[in-house]
């Protein structure tokens, strides 16, 4: 694994950082909770289970559509599920959350005049209940989600329609999210910088080392 970026020596190199959302700058713990319990509870109602039942029902079809923009879907996991997903997210919003420091983080890179671009697949109806707790989208240069290119981040075709909406140089460019395999698939793309987040979940344990340079906040990448 490689030294992590940062340092004087390391920023006049960066015109672009493109941030992932959930579990790099907002708090994955929502997620995690509404995947882990709140759906599930309410699967379980609509077919008399209770909610550990219900989610060892509903693992494997998560499991299905991982990696695929599907997964990130909220309209097909309400067709899917028979509920309006949405609503149901928009029922308990108390955990949308920073990570602690990362609004800070974002301002003073724009402050450094490095262009800050949110690159995510949360799905659009999800991105506006998170910005509406957290003003996150405001914080930034550009925004993205990966439904407005048709493909989820681990896969080329959304590294490609990015490029085009917000042209970048990739070996100026830094990349910052928590999953391994949307990691992959910016260095596939070309990126130079990646690295990952080990701790999105604030209540989560730590995440094993991967084979990017890594932190547990993103504010390390402006320590020192």
């Amino acid at each position: 694994m490689s030294a992590i970026p940062g340092g004087a020596g390391f920023w006049p190199a960066i015109d672009t950082v493109l941030l992932d959302l959930d579990g790099t700058l907002l708090d994955l713990h929502y997620d995690t909770t509404f995947w882990h319990r709140t759906v599930p509870a309410a699967w379980g109602r609509l077919h008399g289970m209770d909610a550990e039942a219900a989610h060892a029902a509903l693992r494997p079809r998560f499991r299905a559509c991982e990696g695929t923009l599907d997964w990130y879907c909220v309209e097909y996991w309400s067709r899917e599920l028979g509920f309006d997903v949405v609503a149901l997210k928009r029922a308990d919003t108390t955990r949308i959350g920073w990570l602690p420091g990362a609004r800070g983080f974002v301002r003073r890179l724009r402050a450094m005049g490095k262009r800050v671009v949110l690159a995510t697949n949360s799905h659009p109806a999800v991105l506006a209940i998170k910005d509406e707790a957290t003003g996150v989208i405001a914080e930034m240069d550009a925004a993205f989600s990966s439904h407005q290119f048709g493909a989820p981040k681990e896969h080329p075709d959304f590294w490609r329609g990015l490029a085009v909406a917000e042209p970048f140089d990739p070996r100026r460019t830094l990349f910052v999210d928590d999953s391994a395999s949307v990691l992959r698939a910016g260095r596939a793309a070309g990126v130079a910088h990646v690295v990952a987040v080990r701790r999105p979940d604030s209540v989560g344990t730590l995440r094993a080392p991967l084979e990017f340079p890594s932190v547990d906040s993103v504010t390390e990448l402006l320590a020192g």
